[in-house]
């Protein structure tokens, strides 16, 4: 006898896509909130629909359209490109990582991701944006400069330290802000301002009243000491005339001393008084008036040709 294929007279196909009804009451609630229900999907939990605003379409949940408010997610697209090129940015895309992030380029051209409502305050002038590479960058430059490594963030201290390598091999975790202005010692090999090498400078200042000084004095790094320490505003211009190399910190001190006695002893009148001054640099005496700028430089020259002849 011949198989058959048993029947099952109360079993129903799916009807197919096309004939399943949409109600009048998804169409009224998806109409309320600014589109319209196209057709139902394969799903048929979900339908397509249609934006009143931008025309485009997207599949949604017919009980989202009842129970919720759709959103459509090309015009939130939409609005996030736009706060990104207000901000400066272009838009890459979502953040695979954070719902609520997005991926941008910015002007630097490296790729950063934040959050969508930080966008928005960059845009409207309330905050700025800080690249993390370009920031890297930045204090691996500060610290190349003061004769250190960045090796990344303080696992210890606040947010504005940082760890350092020294030429050493030491580690230590100093504030961003004294490795920035050189101010930094090794806790490993011991060198401190009266062993390290040091300089004996001269540099002109032009005060916002007009008066220009100069100031003879020692120092293990100039340059930090000129535009981190002694001025007290931008509006000051100061220049840094001329070093000589002092093998230690404790020979400087005692080079200057005597060069500023010599100073003294020959032209008092020169010694600038501390109120004219008081107000725009860091510092209560050693400073004179420019007309010794030519004797001072002289000081220093030869003070550099007894260096080297010892």
């Amino acid at each position: 006898m011949p198989h058959q294929t048993p029947s099952f007279p109360h079993s129903r196909a799916k009807p197919p896509v096309s004939v399943l009804p949409i109600h009048d009451n998804w169409q009224v609630a998806a109409h309320a909130n600014g589109f319209e229900i196209m057709r139902r999907c394969a799903d048929p939990a979900y339908v397509e629909l249609k934006c009143q605003t931008c025309g485009r379409t997207h599949e949604k949940r017919h009980s989202v359209i009842l129970g919720s408010t759709p959103i459509c997610p090309h015009c939130v697209e939409h609005r996030w490109r736009t706060d990104a090129t207000a901000a400066g940015l272009r838009w890459l895309g979502r953040d695979p990582r954070h719902r609520k992030r997005g991926l941008y380029r910015a002007r630097c051209g490296h790729v950063v991701a934040r959050q969508f409502e930080l966008i928005k305050r960059i845009a409207a002038g309330n905050c700025a944006l800080r690249c993390e590479t370009c920031q890297r960058f930045a204090e691996e430059a500060e610290a190349r400069t003061a004769g250190w490594e960045l090796v990344g963030p303080s696992p210890d201290r606040g947010s504005s330290y940082r760890r350092y390598r020294h030429s050493c091999g030491q580690q230590q975790d100093v504030a961003r802000v004294n490795m920035q202005t050189e101010r930094v010692c090794c806790g490993g090999c011991g060198v401190s301002w009266a062993t390290a090498p040091s300089f004996i400078y001269c540099m002109r200042f032009i005060l916002p009243c007009g008066t220009q000084a100069v100031k003879l004095g020692f120092s293990r790094n100039p340059r930090s000491r000129l535009f981190h320490q002694l001025m007290c505003g931008p509006d000051i211009h100061g220049t840094l005339l001329d070093q000589v190399a002092i093998t230690t910190g404790r020979k400087a001190q005692r080079i200057e001393k005597s060069l500023h006695r010599c100073l003294e002893e020959q032209h008092p009148h020169a010694i600038l008084p501390y109120s004219i001054y008081q107000d725009h640099l860091r510092v209560r005496s050693e400073i004179y008036h420019a007309r010794l700028e030519p004797k001072i430089l002289l000081m220093l020259d030869d003070l550099a040709l007894s260096s080297r002849a010892t």
